[in-house]
C-alpha cells in the first residue's frame, strides 16, 4: 500500500486520497493514464525510472486527444514523480500511475466545459507478466478498438475495457495473454502490450496504423536491436497466419517489459522456447533500465542520487 498520492495540487496521505462517486472519469471513462516503471538498482543504491519524460510527453499528447488541460509541463510532473518516490522511500522496483481526467460531479456524455483534474500515485511492482520467458497466446475472438472509434494511440482508461475482455477470456481459458486483431484480421497488439515478430533475421512490428499504442518500450527495443545487436525493424502488417511460422515471438511494454511468446494457441514458435534474439533483447533490456549500461543511462532518471 502505497502511503502518500498527489491530488487536487498536493501531495496527501493515501487515506486522503478520495474522489466522489460523481465523478466523471469514473462514470464515463473520461481520463487518461501512464505507466511508468522505476527499477532499484542495489549497487548504485539508486531508483532509476526509466525514461521519465517520454511518458510525460506521450500522456500530453493523451491529454490533447481528450481535451484535459493539463496544467504541469513535463518537466514538472518529471519533478513531481521524483518527489513522490522519495517521499515513500523504496528500495525496490515500482510502478508510477499518473492520472489525468475529467472531475467535474455531473450527468452527461462529453468532453467540454469539465473540470480538469491530476492524480499520482506509486507501488511496488514485480512482473506483470509471469510466464516473462515464455508465455502462452491465443487470438482474442475480440477486435481492437479503431482509431475512429476510440483512438488507441491515447491512453484512454475507458477504452481499456476492451483490453479487459481480451485479457480476461484467455486467461480463463488457460492461457497467459491474448493477441488481439485489427478489424481487418491483422495483427495489432496485445491486450496491453507491442508485439514484435522475428523472422527472416530481423524484427517485425505492427504499424502506428494498426491501432496501436506507440508504446516507449516499443521504441526502445526498436533502437536497442538496431545499436546493439545490428537487427533491423519492418513496421508492417502482419498477417495472422505468419506469426504460426515466425522464428521467434515476443510481447514488450511498460508493464510486461520484454517477454517472450514460446506457443501461440496449441503450436510452438520456433523451437518452443525462448530465442537467442529474445533473449538477448531480455538482457540488454534490463541493464538499460536499472542503469547498468553507461549508453543508455541518460534514459534513466534517479530518485535519491
Amino acid at each position: 500500500m502505497p502511503k502518500y498520492a498527489f491530488l487536487q495540487g498536493k501531495f496527501v496521505p493515501i487515506e486522503d486520497a478520495k474522489i466522489s462517486i460523481m465523478t466523471h472519469a469514473l462514470n464515463y471513462g473520461t481520463g487518461c493514464f501512464e505507466g511508468i516503471r522505476g527499477y532499484w538498482n542495489e549497487e548504485d543504491k539508486e531508483l532509476y525510472v526509466f525514461r521519465l519524460p517520454e511518458h510525460f510527453e506521450r500522456m500530453h499528447r493523451s491529454c490533447r486527444i481528450l481535451r484535459i488541460d493539463l496544467p504541469y509541463n513535463p518537466l514538472e510532473l518529471c519533478e513531481m514523480t521524483v518527489e513522490l518516490l522519495r517521499r515513500e522511500g523504496h528500495r525496490q522496483d515500482v510502478y508510477v500511475r499518473p492520472l489525468a481526467y475529467k472531475a467535474s460531479e455531473v450527468i452527461g456524455v462529453k468532453l467540454h466545459d469539465l473540470e480538469d483534474a491530476f492524480a499520482m500515485f506509486a507501488v511496488p511492482f514485480g512482473r506483470y507478466l509471469e510466464k516473462e520467458e515464455g508465455a502462452h497466446v491465443c487470438i482474442s475472438s475480440w477486435r481492437r478498438v479503431d482509431d475512429n472509434a476510440t483512438p488507441a494511440r491515447a491512453k484512454i482508461t475507458g477504452a481499456y475495457i476492451n483490453s479487459a475482455f481480451s485479457k480476461t477470456d484467455a486467461v480463463l481459458s488457460g492461457y497467459d495473454e491474448a493477441l488481439v486483431l485489427t478489424d481487418t484480421g491483422h495483427i495489432s497488439e496485445g491486450s496491453a502490450e507491442n508485439f514484435f515478430m522475428v523472422r527472416n533475421g530481423c524484427l517485425v512490428t505492427p504499424p502506428v496504423t494498426s491501432n496501436i499504442l506507440e508504446g516507449i518500450t516499443r521504441d526502445t527495443v526498436i533502437e536497442l536491436a538496431a545499436a546493439e545487436m545490428g537487427l533491423r525493424t519492418q513496421q508492417r502488417s502482419i498477417d495472422r497466419s505468419e506469426i504460426y511460422v515466425c522464428d521467434e515471438a515476443f510481447f514488450c511494454g511498460t508493464g510486461v517489459q520484454v517477454a517472450a511468446i514460446t506457443q501461440i494457441e496449441h503450436r510452438p514458435i520456433g523451437t518452443g522456447g525462448i530465442g537467442p534474439v529474445v533473449s538477448r533483447l531480455r538482457d540488454l533490456y534490463f541493464d538499460v533500465v536499472r542503469g547498468k549500461n553507461p549508453k543508455y543511462k541518460h534514459w534513466c532518471t534517479p530518485v535519491y542520487g
